[in-house]
This record gives C-alpha cells, sequence and structure tokens, in this order.
C-alpha cells in the first residue's frame, strides 16, 4: 500500500509537471504535441475548446475499451494520470503562475515544452502509470492487430502532428518537432538514467582473485561463469560485473593491477535492480 500510495503521488507530479509544459510553452507559443494531448491541441486551436474537457472525454470511452488488458493496478493508474492532467490544465489555466514570453525565440519554447513534456511523461510512466489515450490504443493494437505498441505510437503521433498543420506554419511545425524529439530524450533518460551502469565481462586466469578484490575493494558481487575458448578448447572462467558508471575506472584500474593482460569487455547497461542499487545489503529498498 505505501509503495501504491507513493507511486499515486509521483503519478500526479509528473501529470502536473506535463501539463505546465502544455499550458505555459505549448499554448502559449502555437505548439503542437503527439497523442493525444496533440489531439486536445488541435480542438484548443481551431474550435477553442478546453483541453482539459476535451482530454476526458477523449479517454473515456477508452477506459471502458481497455480496462481489461490493462490490468488493475495500471487502470487505476491510468485513472489517476489522466484525471490529474485534466485537472492541471484546468489549474494553470484559470491561475497565471507566470508568463515567459518566447514568440520571437521559438527555440527557447521548443526546449522549455520538450524539456516539461519529458519530465512530466517519464515520472508518470517511471512509477507504472500512464496518461491514456495512445497508450491504451497501443495495447489494443498489439493485443489483436500483433502491431508493435512503438510502431503502433509513431503511427499514431506522426498523424497527429500531420494533422496539426492546419493551425501550423512551417516554422512551428518544424520547432514542434523539435519539442517531440526532447521530449522522448527526456523520457528516456528518467526512465533509464536513474539506475544506469557498466557491466564488464573480464576473462583472465586471476578471475578468482579479481572476483574477490572486487567485494573487498569496492563492496560490489560478481559472477563466475563457466566459459570455453573457441580456439584453445580450453575451459576459462568468465567474471561478470556490473558496476556504477563512476566506478568503471576503478574496477580497470583493480583488474589491470591483478592481471595486466585480462581481457575485458564493457558494455552500458540501462537499467539496474537489485542489491547495491535499489536495495540494500538487508534486501530494503534504498531512498534515492
Amino acid at each position: 500500500m505505501r509503495k501504491k500510495v507513493k507511486n499515486s503521488l509521483f503519478i500526479i507530479l509528473g501529470s502536473a509537471i506535463l501539463s505546465f509544459g502544455l499550458v505555459y510553452f505549448n499554448m502559449e507559443n502555437n505548439l503542437a504535441d503527439g497523442g493525444f494531448t496533440g489531439i486536445t491541441l488541435i480542438l484548443y486551436f481551431v474550435f477553442q475548446f478546453n483541453p482539459a474537457i476535451s482530454n476526458l472525454l477523449l479517454n473515456i470511452p477508452l477506459f471502458f475499451i481497455g480496462w481489461k488488458i490493462l490490468g488493475r493496478t495500471t487502470f487505476i493508474y491510468t485513472l489517476i494520470g489522466t484525471f490529474s492532467v485534466s485537472l492541471f490544465l484546468e489549474l494553470f489555466q484559470r491561475v497565471q503562475l507566470i508568463h515567459i514570453p518566447l514568440r520571437d525565440d521559438m527555440t527557447l519554447a521548443a526546449l522549455f515544452a520538450g524539456v516539461f513534456i519529458g519530465v512530466g511523461l517519464g515520472i508518470v510512466f517511471r512509477y507504472g502509470g500512464t496518461t491514456g489515450g495512445v497508450d491504451i490504443i497501443a495495447k489494443l493494437g498489439f493485443r489483436y492487430l500483433g502491431w508493435s505498441m512503438g510502431k503502433t505510437m509513431f503511427i499514431f503521433d506522426a498523424a497527429v502532428i500531420t494533422s496539426s498543420l492546419i493551425y501550423l506554419n512551417y516554422r512551428e511545425a518544424m520547432y514542434t518537432l523539435v519539442a517531440v524529439f526532447i521530449a522522448a530524450k527526456v523520457i528516456d533518460f528518467i526512465q533509464q538514467g536513474a539506475y544506469s551502469a557498466k557491466a564488464s565481462f573480464i576473462i583472465s586466469d586471476h578471475s578468482k582473485a579479481i572476483a574477490e578484490a572486487i567485494a573487498k575493494e569496492m563492496d560490489r558481487g560478481a559472477t563466475l561463469l563457466k566459459g570455453k575458448g573457441s580456439f584453445t578448447n580450453s575451459e576459462r572462467e568468465v567474471l561478470y560485473c556490473v558496476v556504477g558508471r563512476n566506478e568503471l575506472i576503478r574496477l580497470k584500474t583493480l583488474v589491470e593491477k591483478i592481471d595486466p593482460h585480462a581481457f575485458v569487455t564493457v558494455n552500458d547497461v540501462q537499467d539496474v535492480i537489485g542489491e547495491g542499487f535499489t536495495l540494500d545489503e538487508n534486501k530494503q529498498p534504498l531512498e534515492h
């Protein structure tokens, strides 16, 4: 229950940040967006429909269609995200917290829009929520048509942004693409960046000594895997170790000190869950 409350609060926070970006940067500077938020912006700029209301009207029918495939928890988080977005869209339209005139500097407008939308959606996604809309459509497309979720979302976003050309000029359309690109990168960073790390495979005649040194000097675990050389046909132990990005140099120095001839490869790890990263030695969640 504590985790669900925490997730719900972060989903509300992410929805607030997303709505802030939509109102103060997209709507203020005539920028479009993808997904259902893009449709609400089209309805706002063309027909002056309130985005807070149109967001609910567009999503409510999908709730009845897609609630079975979302699962109970995800469905509740989706409801929280969707209603929170509408609530904050209404609030930020009524209460003018700030005014940043950026119509003469659309580069900054696109950067701000992309960052706020990316941060907002990234937080919502990271804590298990969605804001409804295209996320539900993508799940339906995957289940009943066999389409990948990425493909469905790309097609839908492309169609929405193309439709936005009815009120965008070429300049605003280009800056919209910049904002969407930045938002996508920020979403990836927030979802994957918090616990990203480096994984290393180490082949050495002194693998056990290296493993002991990693445990003693770096307080990190390592796994010894059985391997076999394709040329020599001899069996070797392969050491696998995951460390934080800031620990990589220390790991390489330690390996070189024990065995200067060791063969070492390093790969990016986008997410790590477990002891030393998200759990402490007592298997309890670390506070970040």
